[in-house]
């Protein structure tokens, strides 16, 4: 298996809500696309207070019942992301000034993007973090997702294109 051409980060703050169902959508909507073996996917969090924990129950929960498996292991941005990712996609600003931090000589910054930028459906400029509130907000999120995860798809197919 050829190693992928495109690599991929989600980021929120703790790495248990909405990152890690970013990376559950991203990676079905590209399997979907038959580009598993083509794009490498990943989350992490700007704070490591959940290191090693699967996420939160109720988003597991919420992402099954769309049929997705949230199976990564929470873990904290670590320095080296940002040369090693071709997109860091963030779920709101707080996430992208503490992202920004660790870009001490702003090399990175093109690669750092708000997640709603690509969405089409909704109006929304950042993902809501629902971790204190019910389960609406956990399906709010994966709404939110499922949408700007289509339009990543859309920029990494280009991206995928234009490297061949």
């Amino acid at each position: 298996m050829a190693s992928p051409t495109f690599k991929l980060l989600f980021v929120c703050l703790g790495n248990i809500c909405r990152s890690p169902a970013a990376e559950g959508v991203m990676k079905q909507v590209v399997k979907d696309a038959g580009l598993a073996d083509a794009v490498f996917i990943d989350s992490a969090g700007t704070a490591g207070w959940h290191t090693g924990k699967r996420a939160d129950q109720r988003m597991r929960a919420a992402a099954a019942n769309r049929g997705l498996e949230l199976t990564s292991l929470a873990r904290q941005v670590q320095d080296r992301d940002l040369a090693d990712f071709d997109l860091v996609l963030v779920m709101d600003r707080s996430n992208q000034a503490d992202i920004r931090a660790f870009d001490r000589q702003g090399r990175y910054q093109d690669k750092v993007r708000l997640f709603c930028d690509f969405c089409t459906e909704h109006e929304e400029t950042e993902v809501p973090d629902p971790y204190y509130g019910g389960a609406e907000g956990f399906e709010k999120v994966l709404d939110l997702l499922e949408d700007g995860c289509a339009g990543v798809l859309q920029r990494v197919q280009q991206r995928l294109a234009s490297s061949h």
